[in-house]
């Protein structure tokens, strides 16, 4: 989130200011119920009804979560302790008139959600993400706030955020926009940090690991913080001189990794010692990546962001798929996993992209248009996304990989792209447009190329060469043309039948027979499924591409007959060409290893 240098300098300097403010304070007393008690004191209105809201929306996420439905209990005073009315305007506003200038309100917050958009609260932690949890007055939003979080001490508890401290368990914001952007762990975690450049990087790690074990994972976090800051070629300027990774790795969590300006929010369900140690470490390349591309390096269309109401951005694919591209990269070059773990770990994604049909409905930047409806959203009515969307993570990633082998061709490279884009948008932090983005790459790489680039993959949905960008740094793209594919997924139920769990793909064999979800194949060819197999090998052990399968199934109880022609597996593997005993020339070994830094 940005906001004004001046305020920032004056955050440095909170003793010293006088202004008006707003305060919280937040106690956990009823934790093992997953409850909060929040106080809230508003002075110097000057409107004669205060409005107080709770944000429809999160920093880092584009959709509505309507926090407003988990606070209840809410009590309005006058600076006298006197009982003032409350109305409400709409699901998440409150009114509050009749007050003498100061407005105290309390409340109750259910939390039991730890992730990056929402709040949990229990007796392993509180773990906040502050528009999850506080409520706030939009006409104050320029407004110093304190806040004082009342820590369990029974618990040991201990804070960590982006805040800067103000005293004992008392934090500061300079405005509404960092307070909303900062979340907050109170936990018994274990705290790791080193210095760079004069900056601190920190980490708070609740998780039930040995210090070794943090000590370890620590290291690993220190690695990608020197890779990435190599691609820019310096750290931000963070606010207050440093940056916090506040990793919450325990079982009641949920995974999830959002950025924020100073800090991050990483939570998994592994712990260090069940697979944490080596699965984590990606969310930890893609959210710092984001210290630069998103927090600094921002998409316009975001600024400034809106508390009330989803926020679109048509710059989704640069800005969270490039990144997306980085995050594996930046772990190779680290030394975090090989070469040929890097590249075979591309195939997914690869794929994904490669043979969706969504292509052609939408482009990348209407892909990212989809975020409000995707990005952590929930809907009732079934959706048809396995059609009509592409992750803007992934379709981005993709043209990113494209676009620095392309980009290495010509003697340049995505890195000093970015460099580029960093030292235009990024430390200047003027917000940027997709024109924008084009015109930086025809200053980067010749406007043919520039132009080229966007006109093809950008605003139209046209895929790259990949096969021949892949050759330039001895990648092979390779299909098996004697594997069968059905093309729709399927599972074994306990009752040997066959069970479409997911719309199936247009243009499929599965599709083009009129197979849907929910479908239950009860026999093909006549015969029921064998008991302990899966219908993805029961096919390629079976059945050959071209063969023809007549398909008795039940749709809504009803039986019913089809016929599905086979056709070759459209996903290609993603290798190394030296799996396939073919060396590299010493010119594409050479371009290996610049691109992924590795001798």
């Amino acid at each position: 989130m940005r906001y004004p240098t001046l305020l920032l300098f004056l955050g440095l300097h909170i003793s010293s200011i006088t202004a008006q403010s707003s305060t919280y304070v937040i106690s956990f007393d009823n934790a093992v119920h997953h409850e909060a008690d929040i106080s809230a004191t508003f002075n110097e209105i000057v409107e004669d009804t205060l409005s107080l809201r709770m944000s429809r929306t999160s920093p880092g996420r584009y959709a509505l979560h309507e926090f407003a439905k988990n606070v209840y209990n809410l009590k309005a005073f006058d600076s006298k302790g006197d009982a003032l009315p409350i109305s409400k305007n709409n699901p998440y506003e409150w009114l509050v008139p009749k007050h003498d200038g100061t407005v105290k309100i309390t409340y109750t917050l259910y939390a039991n959600r730890a992730d990056g958009t929402y709040s949990q609260i229990d007796e392993t932690h509180a773990h906040l993400n502050i528009p999850a949890t506080f409520m706030y007055a939009p006409s104050l939003s320029t407004r110093k706030i304190t806040v004082d979080f009342k820590t369990r001490d029974d618990l040991n508890w201990k804070i960590a955020t982006q805040l800067p401290l103000i005293k004992n368990n008392t934090y500061s914001a300079p405005n509404l926009q960092y307070f909303m952007d900062s979340p907050t762990e109170l936990s018994n975690h274990k705290l790791r940090e080193f210095n760079i450049d004069g900056q601190t990087i920190k980490l708070a790690l609740h998780d039930p690991c040995t210090e070794e074990e943090a000590s370890t994972y620590f290291e690993k976090v220190k690695k990608v913080v020197l890779a990435e800051k190599e691609i820019f070629g310096e750290l931000p300027a963070f606010d207050y001189g440093s940056y916090t990774f506040i990793a919450c790795y325990v079982p009641n969590a949920s995974g999830d990794g959002m950025e924020h300006r100073n800090s991050t929010i990483l939570t998994s369900t592994r712990t260090l010692s069940n697979g944490g140690m080596d699965r984590n470490i990606g969310t930890v390349s893609h959210e710092f990546f984001h210290s630069w591309n998103v927090e600094r390096i921002r998409p316009k269309s975001l600024e400034p962001f809106n508390f009330e109401e989803a926020n679109m951005s048509g710059e989704l694919w640069f800005a969270e798929g490039f990144t997306s591209y980085y995050t594996n990269l930046i772990l190779c070059r680290a030394g975090l996993i090989t070469p040929k773990k890097y590249v075979e770990g591309l195939t997914g994604t690869f794929n994904y992209v490669w043979n969706s049909p969504a292509r052609q409905f939408y482009n990348p930047i209407e892909m990212s248009y989809q975020a409000p409806f995707v990005d952590a959203a929930t809907s009732v009515d079934p959706v048809n996304r396995e059609n009509t969307f592409i992750s803007y993570y992934s379709y981005g990633s993709v043209l990113g990989l494209a676009l620095d082998l392309q980009l290495r061709t010509e003697g340049l490279n995505l890195d000093d792209f970015m460099k580029l884009a960093w030292s235009t948008y990024g430390k200047t932090e003027k917000p940027y447009t997709i024109k924008n983005l084009n015109e930086l790459l025809n200053t980067y790489a010749g406007k043919t190329f520039g132009n080229n680039f966007f006109n093809s993959f950008v605003y139209k949905s046209e895929m790259p060469q990949y096969n021949e960008l892949f050759k330039t740094v001895g990648i092979s793209m390779s299909q098996n043309a004697e594997i069968a594919y059905f093309g729709a997924a399927v599972s074994i139920t306990d009752d040997l039948n066959g069970k479409i769990g997911s719309n199936t793909k247009i243009g499929s064999p599965a599709y083009l027979a009129g197979l849907d979800n929910d479908d239950i194949i009860t026999s093909i060819n006549g015969k029921s499924f064998p008991n302990g197999i899966q219908f993805n090998t029961f096919i390629n052990e079976g059945f050959k591409p071209e063969d023809t399968l007549s398909i008795t199934f039940l749709r809504d109880g009803m039986e019913r007959k089809t016929e599905v022609i086979l056709t070759s597996e459209p996903n290609y593997a993603i290798n190394l060409v030296e799996k396939n005993d073919k060396a590299p020339s010493k010119k594409v070994l050479k371009a290996r290893q610049a691109w992924l830094k590795v001798e």
